[in-house]
């Protein structure tokens, strides 16, 4: 009920903005959607309605059990409502919008999701909104809720500023919320030596700064996205070692979408960096630890581990009521020799589809899925008797049908 009352709240609001002058306008906007397939393998039951690559193996490394599972969800479902009304300074722009794919405490469930709460005043921005690292254009025509895990894709509350926006070019940058996880490794809980690390906690003095550029032309476009941030950890501890520290997190994404005839449009994808994994569509943790047993105030440290990622898919129109998607996506980390068998490595992506428009505004069709993680190989540690281990794999097969039917409702005071 109170979501209810949020959504009739927004909705009032909205229709006393439009009134209030004679060029005001109001968009509802979203799409009903609904999901059914089949898991072959077994994805984590908290994701059962999706594929991602970092799910298909548990915390102990191991494959969750392949029995087979039937799906149905209409999570993906979407809302949002977008104003645009006149001022002295110039026109405002406001994008509410959320779904229904629960995440967090509500992951696994149906349950109200904030996508956007954004507003815009000619060049500045604020609110929650993509990031400048994330170009959601280059998304396939897929109907999977994840899609390609190696896609940059966060949606982030953050203050921007676009000094450049034409027909040609667009030019951007913004400052963004701070976040990162870590990956404690050998020194994790459960280990002998986790108490080090215990009252180790994060701090993040500075936002994220992000930058994007990008050219469009007749044959489609081409992006290049930046991301620099600062990470920083202080250690609590009362005991004789200082493990307070900080890493440099940066990322360069080189994105486009080709037109490379009619019929045949290509997304590509090249993403590399350090300590940015928070940003990317499926990844883990943005820190790892690094030994340097040489140092008896600080035998271990943390550092920003690199990782790549790489994109290509194809949309293909067969006539004007069928369409198919089909391509492949890796994200690869170099891991860190403290990183244990149980730390993801590689992820792997791959679908194809066959989706049917029989009316405007709706699709439906089959998609196949495929998806697999591969584990760090631990190289173990002599000084701790930890011996080495390889890390495990594990793929999964989904077939999904979904539907899909979109609106969006325009109003003009004087229409």
């Amino acid at each position: 009920m109170k979501y209810a009352s949020l959504i009739i709240l927004l909705f009032s609001c909205a229709l006393t903005a439009q009134n209030a002058g004679a060029d005001k306008t109001m968009e509802i906007f979203g799409f009903i959607m609904m999901d059914s397939g089949y898991d072959f393998g077994r994805m984590n039951p908290d994701w059962y309605d999706t594929m991602r690559p970092t799910q298909i193996l548990d915390k102990e490394g191991n494959e969750y059990q392949p029995q087979g599972i039937y799906f149905m969800s209409v999570r993906q479902s979407t809302f949002g409502i977008k104003n645009y009304f006149d001022t002295p300074l110039g026109q405002i722009k406001t994008h509410f919008e959320f779904d229904l794919f629960g995440m967090g405490k509500e992951v696994g469930n149906t349950a109200f999701r904030l996508k956007h709460a954004y507003g815009e005043l000619g060049k500045f921005g604020a609110g929650q909104t993509n990031s400048l690292f994330t170009d959601t254009d280059v998304y396939p025509n897929i109907v999977e809720f994840m899609g390609p895990n190696a896609l940059p894709f966060l949606r982030n509350v953050q203050i921007r500023y676009t000094p450049v926006s034409n027909q040609n070019h667009t030019l951007a940058v913004a400052i963004e919320k701070p976040g990162a996880t870590a990956d404690q490794g050998q020194y994790g809980a459960g280990f002998v030596y986790a108490s080090v690390l215990e009252n180790v906690k994060p701090r993040f003095s500075v936002p994220d700064l992000t930058a994007e550029y990008r050219y469009r032309s007749a044959w489609g476009y081409l992006e290049l996205a930046g991301v620099l941030r600062s990470i920083k950890w202080e250690d609590h501890n009362n005991d004789q070692y200082n493990l307070s520290g900080s890493a440099v997190g940066w990322g360069l994404s080189l994105t486009t979408r080709l037109k490379l005839t009619n019929s045949i449009i290509f997304h590509g994808a090249l993403t590399t960096g350090a300590g940015i994994q928070n940003y990317m569509n499926d990844a883990d943790a943005d820190v790892g630890i690094k030994r340097q047993y040489d140092n008896v105030n600080s035998p271990i440290k943390g550092v920003a581990i690199p990782m790549v990622g790489v994109v290509t898919y194809f949309d293909i129109n067969w006539s004007q009521k069928f369409s198919s998607a089909i391509g492949y996506s890796i994200l690869n980390n170099t891991t860190t020799e403290a990183q244990l068998s149980t730390a993801y490595k590689t992820g792997q992506y791959a679908s194809v589809n066959l989706l049917y428009s029989p009316v405007k505004n709706c699709i439906l069709g089959p998609e196949l899925q495929w998806g697999m993680r591969h584990n760090n190989d631990f190289g173990g540690d002599p000084q701790f008797n930890l011996p080495a281990e390889k890390g495990n794999s594990g793929n999964d097969v989904k077939i999904q049908f979904s539907f899909r039917y979109s609106f969006n409702t325009a109003f003009y005071k004087n229409k």
